[in-house]
């Protein structure tokens, strides 16, 4: 009897210390939402350098874009005041797992692996990725296959040129200007992005009749904001804003300022910001 009750005290014990466990992470989840509410800030993650998702305004010089529009909305909602953190894609979740910033509104698609040590809100843009060329240059993408190209670090971009020309030389860069520079002086042959940065990214640049983007995809992404892993609390508050969004008409608002028809880079919009 006293053994059984031995392992029965054990036994209790290890659940006991399984439940507190468990407790203590669900008040590590809620935690974050419940801090960024107390400090009044809610810091985000974003580009200054890849318009016209994020990049700095020549008059104001205040970081401005479509990933910046969606942050001022989700600040709004949580009724707290925002603050940007530039960031290139490299750094994206090195800030967040960090604590730098907490979210992530950067123009980052969502994959399995980066959904392996991150979450991801429901897309709230969806976009492909593309090739910019010298305009004399071949028209497709297969021309490409053995080429020396461009792409930016810890992008998708980079990712699915080992996948889809495992022989071509990819050579990786900082932000898309700088790759861009490299195509300029011919150390690339090529540089890929999501279409839509290369279109801003051709469309302010004086040389624009030098190049052209190809029009075939080189893959089809979905975008979506970047949360800490378990943050349940800020997730389904991030998810409920962007329906929200959606839902109000302000999310297609949104895209044509960026994208619409006036715009350097207008293209049709072709989602819809749904639940998942």
């Amino acid at each position: 009897m006293a053994a059984n009750m031995k392992g029965f005290t054990k036994g209790t014990l290890v659940l006991g210390l399984l439940a507190a466990g468990s407790l203590l992470s669900a008040q590590a989840q809620a935690d974050q939402l419940a801090d960024i509410k107390a400090a009044g800030v809610v810091k985000v993650a974003t580009f200054d350098a890849n318009p016209p998702f994020g990049s700095i305004d020549a008059k104001t010089h205040e970081i401005v874009g479509y990933d910046v529009d969606f942050a001022k909305a989700l600040a709004k909602s949580l009724g707290v005041k925002l603050e940007l953190v530039a960031t290139n894609p490299a750094n994206r979740i090195p800030l967040l797992q960090s604590g730098k910033a907490d979210l992530i509104v950067a123009d980052i698609t969502i994959t399995p692996e980066r959904a392996q040590v991150i979450d991801f809100s429901t897309p709230y843009f969806v976009t492909g990725q593309q090739f910019l060329v010298p305009a004399k240059s071949p028209d497709k993408l297969d021309d490409y296959s053995r080429a020396r190209i461009g792409a930016v670090k810890g992008t998708t971009g980079e990712q699915a040129l080992h996948q889809r020309f495992p022989q071509s030389r990819v050579l990786s860069y900082d932000d898309i200007p700088l790759a861009l520079t490299a195509l300029r002086n011919g150390n690339v042959q090529a540089i890929t992005q999501d279409s839509t940065i290369l279109a801003g990214l051709l469309a302010q640049a004086p040389d624009k009749a030098n190049f052209k983007i190809l029009p075939d995809l080189l893959s089809k992404e979905e975008i979506g904001v970047g949360v800490k892993k378990g943050e349940t609390a800020l997730l389904k508050a991030v998810n409920d804003e962007l329906i929200n969004l959606e839902k109000n008409g302000q999310a297609a608002k949104i895209y044509d300022v960026w994208f619409g028809p006036n715009t350097p880079s207008p293209q049709p919009r072709a989602f819809k910001i749904e639940a998942r």
